[in-house]
């Protein structure tokens, strides 16, 4: 296990570099306009009622962004920097306006075991200060491994919580087991309790909070504006990054099933699909390295509406997916060049706003 993910974070290092060094023409500048200026890995953002912004830096720093000034949030938890792991995603609750809250989720070393896994919080912002600080739920067991935490947050429209953690390197232990955390999508009230109505919370050992299990690592959530169904998209190894439709007690097949292949070439399985395995909608041969999506919802770019947006890292580009139902027909490469794509929201605006890492948070301008 140990040479495996070495050899992981070999070959993730050699592809880093080697898309550092891959030149590219930045998307022309009458397409964006930066909003946001100089941050290096926005992980996650969000719109308060007020249009101003709070935004994750990987780094562990929280950002009140209004009227071009950025104020640093204290009363952070402690939060472990830890390979691709940090301060992660931001929501708000949905009636934030009467309550306060807001969810984030973060790599936390609480814990007897050494390294660390995904945490979600809530909390409240005083004075420029988190107060009243709920942990919701802490994965176990810790980690030294240094990838794959997931992690995204979306409330329904019916007010449940979810969210995802990877399957932090251990593909032939978590995803299917669940007795274990990890490689999985998770549901909980806003309070942190565990919905009776959750499809394992009968199962004998099984952690309650789990909503669907056999994924990889997902980076991407949203709810589809229309059906209220929740998608979602997790990256693949060399290969099968996939988009999928999460449905209660349904397993994604992580790893039992893959459009991809390992890391050296090898087969991780002889199956692309399996009696009791929810497919995907859509998937990506080779990899893209999805980060962020958003729907797009509002009039702003009219003959895109519909549409549905996936950042992404590994070749730095929004991918604008053409939707047919639950079909991608058609895609098309946006804000390519700028950097890694990382988070996506639709504003209040009705504007696409996109975290670029090194670069900033930047507004999609609609084509004349």
């Amino acid at each position: 296990m140990k040479i495996r993910h070495s050899l992981y974070i070999l070959i993730c290092f050699i592809s880093i570099l080697a898309c550092a060094q891959a030149k590219k023409e930045p998307a022309s500048k009458d397409t964006y306009q930066i909003i946001v200026p100089e941050l290096n890995i926005p992980w996650g953002f969000a719109f308060l009622p007020d249009n101003a912004m709070l935004i994750t830096e990987k780094k562990g720093e929280l950002i009140h962004f209004k009227d071009g000034k950025k104020t640093l949030i204290e009363g952070l938890p402690e939060i472990e920097l830890l390979g691709q792991g940090g301060f992660m995603d931001i929501e708000l609750h949905p009636d934030y306006k009467n309550n306060g809250w807001i969810y984030f989720s973060y790599a936390s070393p609480e814990g007897e075991e050494e390294g660390c896994n995904t945490a979600i919080m809530r909390a409240q912002i005083k004075d420029n200060q988190l107060i009243n600080k709920e942990l919701l739920y802490k994965a176990s067991p810790n980690t030294p491994v240094g990838y794959h935490f997931g992690s995204r947050i979306v409330f329904d429209k019916e007010g449940y919580l979810y969210f995802t953690i990877g399957d932090r390197g251990e593909e032939d232990i978590n995803p299917q087991d669940l007795t274990r955390d990890g490689g999985k999508v998770y549901r909980l009230f806003d309070d942190g309790r565990i919905p009776e109505n959750n499809p394992f919370y009968n199962t004998p050992n099984a952690k309650k909070a789990i909503y669907t299990y056999g994924n990889r690592n997902p980076q991407g959530m949203k709810i589809h504006p229309e059906t209220g169904e929740i998608w979602s998209h997790e990256h693949g190894p060399k290969g099968g990054d996939e988009i999928n439709i999460i449905k209660a007690g349904e397993n994604y097949g992580w790893p039992k099933v893959s459009y991809g292949v390992n890391y050296v070439g090898t087969k991780i399985s002889d199956y692309t699909t399996l009696p009791g395995i929810e497919p995907p909608i859509h998937y990506w041969v080779p990899s893209i390295a999805p980060s962020g999506m958003a729907f797009i919802s509002s009039s702003v770019y009219p003959e895109w509406k519909g549409n549905l947006l996936v950042g992404s890292l590994k070749f730095q580009y929004v991918s604008r997916c053409v939707l047919d139902g639950k079909k991608v027909i058609k895609e098309e490469k946006i804000l390519e060049g700028l950097g890694r794509v990382r988070s996506l929201e639709q504003g209040p605006d009705g504007y696409i706003y996109v975290g670029i890492e090194n670069l900033g948070i930047v507004k999609l301008l609609p084509e004349n």
